[in-house]
């Protein structure tokens, strides 16, 4: 089957499409394409796609991808014509994590990486698809006083027998079926491995920091750091993760992995205070033990990202944090809802 459409816009699938990043994929993906979304809210929400639910060229299929699926079985995407034009791009985000309940998706994430991943795979086979993974920064290891910056080239150290090793062994495991489905089948596979990306939309009380900072502070909570004041990181602006993953779509198939993050690091403890300041909190700074979920990640080299994509992060710190506050303050009455809910 053709990978070009034969009908006004190309189709194109999103696994974990209600997830925080996927509904921001899918929304800019909207532009020009039917977007399929495939989620089953394991560690996303439905509100991530309320205002996408009203545009024809979006559809919601609400499917665990663990399970084998056939798209052309579905009447509510007869209308995407797949068994005429079939698929041509495939976003694979699907993977449930949550940093407070890690043990809670042991066995849900190692089989979405694996089993889920094999049948994203065979769909891309079907259609002659192509296919951005969404892997992770994680695969390098933690950050060694040797090793804080990391190129796609490097061999990564890790302990697959670890409490973590359903995710950071898996997402290896993941990278390692994208590209046995290149090299046997001919997909066209690229890996886009995914530094820590923040922004709205971000999972709340979950233990993701920046965004609990913000909630925090505009209630005037202590703002809780899972470390010490050392505790560095690098936060790359979700648009700008974004538009890394639609340009690396776009790329020749030979481009392989590339890495996708901001390169140049910062503090948790003065992201914490930064957000105080914006929103004029009286609220003071807690440190707590890091939890499993949150590792000491090195840095991205982008040379790569750089010169095959013609990418960088463009979006400051600061202006990035200023958004996500707005963006919390308009929707304050619906997350104190779910904060009395959780």
């Amino acid at each position: 089957m053709a990978r070009g459409p034969i009908f006004d816009k190309k189709n194109v699938v999103v696994t974990g499409g209600a997830g925080f990043i996927g509904s921001h994929l899918s929304e800019a993906l909207l532009k020009d394409s039917h977007v399929i979304c495939i989620d089953n809210f394991t560690a996303s929400s439905e509100r991530n796609i309320d205002l996408l639910l009203r545009n024809p060229d979006f559809e919601f299929i609400k499917h665990d991808i663990v399970e084998p699926f056939n798209l052309e079985a579905y009447k509510e995407l007869e209308r995407f014509k797949i068994k005429f034009q079939g698929i041509q791009e495939i976003y694979h985000l699907a993977c449930p994590t949550s940093a407070k309940n890690f043990v809670q998706y042991k066995i849900p994430t190692v089989q979405t990486v694996s089993v889920g991943t094999r049948n994203v795979l065979e769909i891309a086979a079907r259609y002659n698809a192509k296919v951005v993974h969404a892997s992770t920064s994680v695969v390098y290891g933690p950050r060694t006083p040797e090793r804080s910056i990391f190129k796609e080239t490097d061999l990564g150290l890790l302990d697959h027998l670890s409490p973590r090793g359903c995710y950071d062994e898996g997402k290896r495991f993941a990278e390692t079926l994208v590209e046995t489905y290149r090299d046997a089948k001919g997909v066209d596979a690229k890996i886009a491995r995914i530094f820590r990306t923040y922004g709205p939309r971000q999972r709340l009380f979950d233990g993701e920091m920046v965004p609990d900072f913000i909630v925090d502070a505009l209630d005037g909570r202590d703002l809780v750091v899972y470390g010490d004041e050392t505790f560095s990181t690098s936060l790359t602006f979700v648009s700008d993760t974004v538009g890394g993953l639609t340009k690396l779509m776009a790329s020749p198939a030979a481009t392989g992995v590339v890495n996708l993050g901001a390169d140049y690091e910062v503090k948790i403890v003065d992201v914490a205070r930064a957000i105080i300041q914006m929103t004029g909190s009286t609220s003071q700074i807690r440190f707590e033990p890091p939890l499993l979920f949150m590792t000491p990640l090195g840095m991205p080299d982008l040379t790569k990202a750089k010169e095959r994509l013609g990418w960088i992060p463009l979006i400051r710190l600061e202006d990035g944090l200023m958004r996500t506050v707005e963006y919390t303050r308009a929707n304050k009455a619906l997350i104190d809802t779910m904060r009395n809910s959780a």
